[in-house]
């Protein structure tokens, strides 16, 4: 007596309903852990971007107030040695307010001849809370 293997047409010919539909469960698990593994690999670089765009921003918005306090100056006919304060260079902005801060910075004006400044308040990047940032990016 031969014993005789089912062929491929036969197996393709059965019910739908006797056919194995879905996934296994490691087939499962495997997604996950890929899916899991790219995550890891994805959020840090995510979250330095981030971090990147704050302190850009950070920066932006000290440009702008140096702008503004040499706006304020020549209007005002003011020196160097002139320090305005928040409330007196909020209508040379935009919206006619001083800059929000954009992670709980503290912006220091300063005299119009010296370049604005801004004191952290948490970390950011590699600067740790209660840094100052410049201008020129130290």
């Amino acid at each position: 007596m031969k014993l005789q293997m089912p062929s491929v047409r036969a197996a393709l010919r059965r019910p739908t309903s006797l056919r194995r539909a879905g996934f296994t469960l490691v087939e499962i698990m495997i997604v996950v852990l890929i899916i899991g593994l790219l995550a890891m690999i994805a959020i840090p670089n995510v979250k330095r971007s981030l971090d990147k765009a704050r302190l850009e921003s950070i920066k932006a918005n000290l440009r702008t107030i140096d702008n503004v306090k040499t706006m304020w100056a020549a209007e005002n006919k003011k020196g160097g040695d002139s320090s305005p304060s928040q409330e007196e260079l909020a209508p040379y902005f935009n919206m006619k307010t001083f800059p929000q801060p954009v992670v709980g910075e503290t912006y220091n004006v300063g005299r119009v001849d010296d370049a604005p400044t801004a004191t952290l308040g948490s970390k950011l990047l590699e600067q740790p809370a209660g840094s100052t940032i410049t201008l020129d990016g130290k």
